[in-house]
Parts: C-alpha cells; structure tokens; sequence
C-alpha cells in the first residue's frame, strides 16, 4: 500500500523541498508502474485538458492549464516570455542633442519605450536593410526645444514655472508616416504606450532632435520586445524552524497557473492566442521534418 501510496505521489505530484524540487521528470509513460495504463490516448487528453479563466483585465490575465505535461507548459511559458514579436526601437537618427545625456544613452532610454502598434500588422525587415519600408518599419520623431517662460513670476524658483518644454516625455513622440502608411493604417494611432515616460530634463536653449525606427523583433533576440515578465514560487514556510518540518509543499504535476502581464504593446488575451499559434507552427515543422527523413 505504501509503495501504490510513493507511485501516486511520483505521478501526481512535483514536491518542493528547502533545497531542491523532487519529482520533475514526467514518468507516466506505458510500462513504467505496473498495474498503470498509461498508453496515450487522444480521446481521455481531450476529456482531462481544459483551461479556466480565473481573472481577466485590460493588461493582464489568469488562467489555470490543467491536464498538461510540464514540457508544454514551459514551452508556451518560454514563448510568451521571448518568442511573441513586437514592436519597438531598433534604431535612433540623432540629428542634434544638447542634453546632458549622452546619445547612446538616448538612444537606449528611447528603445526601452513600449510602442504601441499591433506586430501583426507589419513583416519582419530584411538583415541589412538599413532605409526600412512601409510594410517593416514605423518612423517615430522627438523634436523638442526648452524656453524660458516668459509669464513666470520673478520670484518663481518652480522649474514648471519658469521653463517650457523642460521636460521631455515620451508623448512628445510623434509618428512620421512612411511612404503609403495612411493609405494602409487609415485609422492608426501608432505611439507610446505610455504618455508619461520620462526620456530627459532640459534648460533654456537645449534641445533634443532625433528620428526613430521601429520594427518588429522578438524578445529571445532583443530584450527590449519583451512582453511578459516574472515567475515566482514562495518557499518562506523554510525560513522558519518551527513550520519547515511540519509542512510539506506538493503541487499538482499536471495543473499550471498562468499569469499573464501585458506591457500594453497587445492585450494580454492576444498575447496567448500568438502564443499557441507559434507553438503550434513549432509542431507541425517538427513533424514536416519527421516526414521528410527517409525510412530505411
């Protein structure tokens, strides 16, 4: 009995110790347990797999997978982290820039900046192409000069007060059509996510004027396209002497649950949905490739 109770508990459970995880190898596999029928069979993965939308909002989801193997877990897990395109700055044209930061610093603070722009939209740009087209690039301008504010108060010392456009954020940004862009985006809205981003400071007669090439890339490339972010796991009960032998932790192998962040580039929902598409695209080229080795 105890041997049929340490066999379910191998198949069913992945145990969380202070110091290592036990049982994370999928071991239902034909033969492994005696007196198990573990065969796969569509018809009982169909009837045991489902997916439960346990919360839902503008930028972030949750769901629990239930009824999976912990390999397609992570793999939808690691696509949704690196592999769903966006969005964002690949490269910055700076024309003239007085701030005390740096161009390269610029530039990097301009390529963090989430786009907001549907990457279904667009194609890929060709290694080495360096002008971009309508189909592959967006072209964004920040073209912003700081002035003193005639109106202020002599006694004011409030940088808000005395100065106009001191402040640089990113709703400054401004999108520059490229080639027949409004004829093929009538009702875009392209800009950052976020108006509230704030790139640079500047004082009387500085000025920043750069131009900004978007496209599409994915996270596993360029960090800056990533979409989703964080997994995490509490073991605190350890830290305590008097509960870390009295607990044990165990979850079950085959549920998962997903939390899902958008940065605001796509809905979070739209974020899952590429997701499996480019998990299933993934499939059927291992099986093209299955088929197309030759049978000796």
């Amino acid at each position: 009995m105890a041997a049929r109770r340490r066999a379910e508990e191998m198949r069913e459970r992945v145990v969380l110790g202070e110091f290592g995880v036990r049982n994370v190898h999928t071991t239902d596999f034909p033969g492994n347990y005696p007196g198990y029928d573990d065969a796969w069979d569509q018809q009982r993965f169909e009837e045991g797999f489902r997916v439960d939308v346990v919360r839902e909002e503008e930028d972030a989801l949750e769901f629990d997978m239930v009824g999976i193997d912990a390999a397609i877990a992570n793999a939808f897990r690691r696509i949704l982290l690196a592999e769903v395109p966006t969005m964002a700055v690949e490269k910055v044209f700076v024309y003239n820039n007085t701030s005390i930061v740096q161009d390269e610093i610029l530039a990097h603070r301009l390529g963090l900046i989430p786009i907001r722009a549907d990457p279904r939209l667009f194609e890929y740009r060709n290694q080495g192409d360096e002008e971009g087209t309508e189909i592959d690039t967006l072209q964004f301008q920040l073209k912003i000069k700081c002035s003193r504010n005639p109106q202020a108060a002599k006694e004011s010392s409030d940088p808000n007060e005395l100065y106009i456009n001191h402040k640089v954020y990113s709703k400054h940004m401004t999108w520059v059509p490229l080639g027949n862009q409004p004829d093929l985006f009538p009702d875009a809205d392209f800009r950052p996510v976020h108006d509230d981003i704030l790139i640079a400071q500047l004082r009387p007669g500085q000025e920043i004027d750069v131009l900004m090439h978007c496209v599409k890339g994915i996270g596993k490339k360029v960090a800056r396209v990533a979409n989703a972010r964080l997994d995490t796991f509490s073991r605190e009960v350890f830290r305590h002497e008097s509960l870390k032998n009295l607990v044990r932790l165990a979850r079950v192998r085959n549920h998962y649950i997903f939390s899902v962040e958008s940065t605001g580039i796509l809905p979070p929902d739209v974020l899952v949905s590429e997701a499996i598409k480019i998990l299933m695209g993934k499939c059927q080229r291992f099986l093209n490739e299955l088929d197309s080795v030759p049978m000796e």
